[in-house]
């Protein structure tokens, strides 16, 4: 490991950037940012993955590369948040997502998802997750949290946030609580603009720092920053990650933390588009950043790189501010990147997704199947012909990259052997769509019908309001966001299963047809009726 006292100027600030690229090898962007610019770190996105075997070859690869150039081993980090937010999907036991965990009720599901998932990835060579997500979501029309929450009670979000950061760091996995000091009470996605949380200090204090400050006393390794404006804590309407009454002063002072600070991509136009992701780069260091993150453009990275190092020569950061960071970074790896012997990493990767892991996944999503309501007895469902409607998932934001699917609601419950006829569907089908349906429909007793975020699509809507126009009684099971019943409260069936992965779809198709008993609780409320702790036993 390199010493601090030993570095270059160029290889100090090498360490503070964090870089991505395209390819699902080595290509001669990424080996020329490690070998001459000496970065700190690198991101994999979808892009770069193709399956486990590859993703591990890719990243000896490029640990050799930082080895050749003697500088210190890389991070290598990714977003394997697990449910709808997951760079690797297969080959690997890919755990539910926070919501699903947190509505199975169960702390120790969150500790168990994180080990498992950690234990993998460190297996692969990916020593940096960006995960768990801190986030209290309180705001239904949030278009780019929602499920990546563990809920939206603050306490309750702070103790399975805590566990999800032991098990990612017993594995040998540095965390990452994000996004600091919160995003989940926005209507609006900072990939695409910059949001504001106008609450009061007290309210904040109150709601969305609950969760960060249990996750620095838990020891969490490092915390992302969020692109959002915080008026409470900074007049000058930066948001977060450009601040340093934010970033230095709040969580640096005031709650104590003394890990490493990631900055979220500064290419996200809340970023990008307002203050220009180069520029950018040197006010989130000035604010208390240790790593900045720039996940695509090779122009923007290199350009980060020396306007950082020209903030240096020229006086306006100082030597010993970027000393700070590089110091804390290396540091933590020091701690986390130890290399182990051939062996016992050949062992480790045999059991990515063995088994024995794929059965914990099983259980925690079994576990958070959600019954909120069935007024008609409609379930389980009855052995008879059965539409099933399947609304297809899509990338509801950046964060979620694409989401290409090829397992259905109505593959599941064929699989347990329902006489099923399935109708794959848009999320916004439009109106020769829904006729076709409504056609379709008429001689079937029994349909069943998965929305995907319908509250953001309205054919989905018109979709259930034609079917009980027709005199049908849709079972509805959300296959993303629980809030689908605000926009048809008067179904009488429904459930929610918070994704629509495989692993999600066989646990709603059991739960449908009464193979497991549905004793999720919603961690959100729906509506007044169904609060946050509801269940199909009426019972919070």
């Amino acid at each position: 490991m390199m010493e601090l006292a030993g570095m270059t100027l160029e290889e100090k600030v090498g360490q503070l950037i964090q870089a991505g690229f395209h390819s699902q090898e080595p290509d001669e962007h990424i080996l020329d940012l490690i070998e001459r610019r000496r970065i700190g770190g690198v991101i994999l996105f979808t892009r770069n993955v193709q399956d486990p075997a590859q993703v591990a070859a890719l990243t000896g690869k490029l640990q050799e590369a930082a080895q050749r150039a003697g500088t210190a081993p890389l991070w290598i980090s990714i977003d394997q948040e697990g449910g709808m937010v997951a760079r690797i999907t297969e080959g690997v036991a890919l755990m539910p997502g926070a919501m699903a965990i947190a509505a199975g009720g169960s702390v120790e599901a969150a500790y168990e998802a994180a080990l498992v998932s950690g234990r993998e990835l460190r297996a692969l060579g990916i020593n940096m997750n960006f995960a768990p997500d801190l986030d209290i979501n309180n705001n239904p029309t949030n278009p780019v949290i929602g499920v990546r929450s563990f809920g939206e009670a603050p306490e309750a979000v702070a103790e399975y946030g805590a566990a999800s950061i032991r098990g990612f760091q017993d594995a040998g996995v540095s965390a990452t609580a994000k996004h600091f000091p919160g995003h989940g009470d926005t209507a609006m996605d900072s990939h695409l603009d910059l949001p504001t949380i106008p609450h009061s200090r007290e309210r904040i204090e109150a709601v969305e720092l609950v969760s960060f400050r249990r996750a620095v006393a838990s020891g969490v390794d490092a915390v992302m920053s969020s692109h959002i404006v915080f008026p409470a804590f900074e007049p000058e309407r930066l948001p977060a990650t450009l601040s340093r009454r934010v970033l230095t002063g709040l969580l640096r002072e005031e709650l104590g933390f003394d890990g490493v600070i990631v900055t979220d991509c500064m290419e996200m136009q809340a970023i990008a588009a307002h203050y220009g992701t180069v520029q950018a780069a040197v006010l989130a260091v000035e604010a208390g950043a240790d790593i900045v993150l720039i996940s695509h453009s090779r122009q923007l990275q290199e350009g980060a790189l020396d306007a950082l190092l020209e903030a240096v020569r020229s006086g306006r950061i100082s030597e010993e501010r970027i000393d700070a960071s590089v110091r804390r970074l290396l540091a933590l790896k020091r701690k986390r990147l130890a290399a182990g012997t051939p062996e016992l990493h050949e062992a480790a990767l045999r059991l990515v997704g063995c088994e024995a892991h794929r059965q914990t996944a099983r259980r925690i999503s079994k576990a958070s199947v959600t019954l909120v309501k069935d007024e008609e007895r409609l379930l389980p469902l009855r052995r008879v012909p059965t539409l099933v409607i399947h609304t297809s998932a899509v990338a509801t934001s950046i964060a979620d990259e694409a989401v290409d699917i090829p397992h259905t609601l109505g593959k599941a419950l064929t699989a347990l052997g329902l006489d099923v006829v399935e109708r794959i569907i848009p999320v916004s089908p439009d109106g020769e769509a829904l006729q076709g349906l409504l056609t379709q429909a008429e001689p079937f007793g029994q349909v069943v019908v998965g929305t995907y975020n319908a509250s953001f699509y309205p054919g989905q809507v018109r979709l259930i309001e034609a079917l009980q126009a027709l005199g049908k009684r849709p079972v509805v099971v959300a296959l993303r966001n629980p809030y689908d019943l605000r926009e048809f409260p008067d179904v009488s069936a429904y459930a929610a299963v918070y994704e629509s992965r495989p692993l999600a779809l066989e646990s709603a198709a059991k739960g449908l047809t009464g193979a497991i008993p549905m004793r999720g609780k919603l961690p959100v409320a729906v509506s007044e009726a169904y609060p946050a702790g509801w269940g199909a036993d009426g019972r919070c």
